[in-house]
């Protein structure tokens, strides 16, 4: 195709390549002012709306939509000059796929992003929580597709690629015996990935125990969930452990929880003056949501008894606290009022010594 641009002496058509040179700077030069005077409109259009999502759309397609531009404006002039058009049809195979795989891509992006910023005002958290979960599964979800169709369609520009591609279909039964054995896992992985933004067993921000491991859900990707333990800790567990083995989530419809703690005491312990004394210290305290407030007597050994002490808190993090504020006031008090009631397991070897001697 390049033969008659190029002697055998490797002399140059300079006059064609001038002439494609002219062509090629015109059509960029008027593909970057298309592209200067759309998105100019399209900003101030998106400053005149009453939210900045439209804003955050435009900002994050605007460098792949220019690169967009100026593929059609090149191969607009391709269609002008032989040579552009010997240049361009190699390029195109790989340019075409590739840029509008970008397209997809940012867009996917950019739509997910406006999607969590309305999540994130949302007054109701479990509502907000369970957008996020959505969305981002879905966008991960959306973006693998994007990414196999576009190196796909890149990859078949190769003619060796191809062949190998006809040459596999020719043997279907083998070759789909082969992909479904090499595709297993990630199509297990995205599987369980949808499973996981339709029936929503956890969502981000949920407080689940896991393999003994209590922590915030911090991340959900289509093969792991990341839990966050209170001391920080990152517990990598894979997706499909979710659906196919129980777990606990503390907040799955909402924060509100109700929690107990326990005192063993000796049985001869009046409970009254302890349940009026637990019913007056919670009146005080401000992480009691005064839905739930209970002392019940739950064992009754010879040596013991157990008393749980229930309360209930609007959030998960104010519940701990509260539990620990009323456990260590309920034994202080216990200690000041009714010593009599707390278990002593001890030795008295003085007072022994002294009955031994005296008998």
């Amino acid at each position: 195709m390049f033969e008659k641009y190029f002697s055998r002496e490797w002399s140059i058509d300079w006059i064609a390549m001038a002439e494609a040179g002219v062509i090629l700077l015109v059509a960029l030069i008027l593909a970057l002012l298309v592209n200067r005077i759309l998105f100019a409109v399209l900003h101030r259009l998106a400053r005149l709306s009453d939210t900045p999502l439209d804003e955050m759309v435009f900002q994050r397609i605007e460098r792949p939509v220019r690169w967009a531009i100026l593929a059609i404006a090149v191969a607009a002039a391709a269609q002008t000059h032989s040579l552009l058009l010997a240049i361009w049809a190699p390029l195109a195979k790989f340019v075409v796929p590739g840029l509008l795989g970008w397209i997809a891509y940012t867009l996917v992006k950019a739509f997910a992003h406006a999607l969590e910023y309305r999540a994130e005002l949302a007054e109701d958290p479990v509502a907000s929580r369970s957008r996020r979960t959505r969305i981002a599964i879905l966008s991960r979800t959306a973006t693998f597709v994007v990414v196999f169709i576009t190196v796909g369609l890149m990859l078949l520009g190769i003619p060796g690629v191809r062949d190998i591609g006809a040459t596999l279909l020719a043997s279907a039964g083998l070759a789909a015996l082969a992909v479904g054995a090499a595709a297993q896992p990630a199509l297990k992985s995205l599987i369980a990935g949808l499973q996981m933004a339709i029936t929503e067993p956890l969502r981000l921000g949920d407080l689940v125990v896991v393999d003994g491991q209590t922590g915030r859900v911090e991340e959900i990707r289509m093969s792991f969930v990341t839990v966050r333990t209170w001391d920080e800790r990152a517990v990598i567990v894979p997706t499909s452990r979710f659906l196919d083995q129980s777990f606990e989530n503390w907040s799955r419809k909402s924060e509100k929880l109700t929690g107990p703690v326990f005192l063993h005491l000796d049985p001869a312990t009046q409970i009254e003056p302890i349940r009026q004394e637990f019913f007056r210290f919670l009146e005080t305290q401000e992480n009691w949501d005064r839905r739930e407030a209970k002392l019940l007597m739950t064992e009754a050994r010879p040596e013991s008894i157990e008393l749980r002490l229930s309360m209930s808190s609007a959030t998960i993090g104010a519940l701990w606290e509260l539990r620990c504020i009323v456990r260590e006031h309920m034994l202080q008090w216990l200690r000041s009022e009714m010593p009599e009631a707390l278990i002593r397991h001890r030795l008295e070897v003085e007072s022994a010594n002294a009955r031994v001697s005296g008998g």
